[in-house]
């Protein structure tokens, strides 16, 4: 089961590329790639864009050229870069530092119990990460563009999706501005 975490964007919002921001004196790139590890997911694919990103050996780094276009266009260059042999995919983004590694196990779990694509779900309502199985994967590419990422195919085949409720093991906050970033690194912070 591959993992795949899409850190190609500039965080223009943020004023930084989120793959080198810290939180807690972690990058939010390496705390992607430990939340799809200690998950359960195995080979890894950093898709990368708007800087270099160094990573630890064993993690496979991909170029994403067409960064700026959007999360589309990283999603499908990740998926493309998963090694032959793997049946599916765990997809997450590095913006999401509190998402838990349970959740990535669940959705495997979700999968090898049967489900084609499965989706962390908070409180009932889907978020990421999210499972797709590999029969699948040329349709969300093709679908993918610009912001959107795996959300048309989603939705254009809502028959598929297995909802694996993940709201007690972590919570899926983005961190798209500074005030983001501040609310997660002091969480009682007023």
């Amino acid at each position: 089961m591959a993992g795949v975490l899409l850190a190609a964007g500039s965080g223009s919002r943020l004023g930084h590329p989120k793959a080198l921001v810290e939180l807690d004196g972690v990058r939010l790139v390496d705390r992607g790639i430990w939340l799809l590890q200690s998950g359960g997911a195995s080979p890894l694919v950093v898709v990368t864009g708007a800087v270099p990103v160094s990573l630890l050996p064993g993690v496979l780094s991909v170029f994403n050229p067409d960064w700026a276009s959007g999360m589309g266009s990283s999603l499908a260059t990740g998926l493309r870069a998963v090694p032959d042999g793997c049946a599916a995919a765990v997809v997450a983004l590095v913006d999401q530092p509190l998402v838990g590694p349970e959740a990535v196990a669940r959705l495997i779990s979700a999968h090898e119990g049967g489900a084609q694509v499965a989706v962390a779900a908070y409180d009932g309502q889907p978020r990421n990460p999210v499972l797709i199985a590999r029969e699948h994967w040329a349709e969300v590419i093709d679908r993918a563009t610009g912001d959107m990422g795996a959300r048309p195919f989603l939705r254009a085949h809502q028959d598929l999706v297995t909802l694996v409720e993940c709201g007690d093991t972590g919570r899926p906050d983005d961190v798209d501005t500074a005030d983001d970033l501040a609310r997660l690194a002091h969480p009682s912070a007023p």
